[in-house]
């Protein structure tokens, strides 16, 4: 589950970097969800440089998705809030990765992508909930059974815990 797992991750990340519309479309649901944000509060949120957060902001000002303006609390910063056009374009982008995700599962009985779903809403709502809570190795309720796994093909099969 867990090659599994990183091997999507890993995908995922290597497909955002490479698609404009991945990184516009986080940024703008990030600024969508506030009134105004600074540059840094962004980077914080997408762990990234703030340079790159500076980059990206500049390019969607110049798209009119975002208006800067200067932060009254701190001179030094600014604020960065989502114009309409952004918020046309933030629903565009979804559609855009609603209609990929629908090519990807097109194969699937509707019931499975709907548990995908579910699932999937579940585990970003644990990670967000439980960033700061660590568990000691060996205290994962879900791998609290022995199964018998081969190390190596080919090989006899050896009890161990935590295998799904």
């Amino acid at each position: 589950m867990v090659v599994a797992l990183f091997t999507l991750i890993g995908s995922l990340d290597r497909a955002a970097r490479h698609s404009a519309g991945a990184t516009t479309l986080s940024l703008l649901q990030i600024v969508a969800g506030r009134e105004a944000i600074r540059p840094s509060e962004i980077a914080d949120l997408q762990h990234v440089h703030p340079s790159l957060v500076t980059r990206q902001v500049q390019d969607l000002e110049d798209k009119g998705y975002v208006k800067v303006t200067a932060d009254p609390a701190d001179g030094r910063s600014c604020l960065v809030a989502l114009t309409p056009a952004g918020a046309d374009e933030m629903s565009r982008l979804r559609e855009v990765g609603l209609d990929q995700f629908a090519a990807f599962v097109a194969d699937w009985p509707s019931e499975e992508v709907r548990t995908l779903t579910a699932l999937l809403e579940k585990l970003q709502s644990s990670k967000t909930a439980g960033t700061t809570r660590a568990l000691r190795p060996g205290r994962r309720r879900w791998a609290q059974q022995e199964r018998a796994v081969p190390r190596h093909p080919g090989e006899p099969a050896q009890t161990r815990a935590g295998v799904p």
